[in-house]
């Protein structure tokens, strides 16, 4: 793989996409940097790719020794693999809802999905656990909102931002899977895809299947699958 340019991982001037896609592995869900004074990394990838990851951080102009606070949107381990090595080689602090983060802190390997992946995730603490429905975290002038959005799982979360004259939200896994052995809930995640489309992003950036933009094509997305799962 080789090393990437700015431009490919450009979504606003303070906005950048660090993992998932063609930029790392096709184990890795996306990971998203957000530039601050205090920089903010969402998710992580599954964790074999976590070096390019923070090549890609530094690549988006950010010293990976300035980010002390990594958002996990929900407990799989395509999103969090990273952690481990965050944890062994950075002073950070991962935030996350607590019906999710009990998983990690048990380095429980099945609701992670780690042994689907071949991946053996041990205990990790989650320093702060959140149960609001809406969780804030301040970035300069602006802020960072956790807002949870059970379905996927019990404790998933679509953080948003309005930076750059945009709405983002970083709605990871929308598409599902909808499984039991991740509690997942069909009708939690209908409510939670209204709380999405009530915000009306300007830029929707999913786990998987990209970044869709403008606010026509992010509110078509989530109803794509609010049809599916009707």
């Amino acid at each position: 793989m080789g090393r990437v340019k700015k431009e490919e991982l450009f979504i606003t001037d303070h906005v950048y996409q660090v993992a998932g896609g063609s930029i790392t592995t096709g184990d890795d869900a996306a990971a998203f940097l957000i530039i601050a004074d205090d920089p903010i990394l969402i998710d992580t990838g599954a964790g074999r790719s976590i070096k390019t990851v923070i090549d890609n951080i530094e690549i988006a102009g950010i010293d990976p020794s300035t980010i002390n606070r990594v958002v996990l949107t929900h407990n799989h381990i395509d999103h969090i693999g990273g952690i481990e090595y965050l944890k062994e080689n950075f002073d950070v602090a991962f935030y996350m809802h607590q019906l999710d983060a009990f998983a990690v802190e048990m380095g429980d390997n099945v609701i992670t999905a780690a042994t689907m992946y071949g991946i053996d995730l041990p205990p990790i603490p989650i320093a702060v656990k959140f149960s609001k429905t809406e969780f804030s975290l301040d970035i300069g002038d602006t802020r960072l909102i956790l807002l949870h959005t059970p379905g996927h799982t019990p404790g998933s979360i679509s953080p948003y931002i309005d930076i750059d004259g945009k709405r983002i939200i970083f709605a990871q896994d929308i598409h599902g899977p909808f499984m039991n052995i991740f509690n997942s809930d069909i009708k939690s995640w209908r409510k939670s895809m209204k709380k999405l489309k009530a915000l009306k992003p300007d830029i929707l950036c999913e786990g998987h299947y990209g970044i869709f933009s403008p606010k026509k094509k992010a509110l078509a997305y989530i109803d794509e699958y609010l049809k599916q799962y009707s």
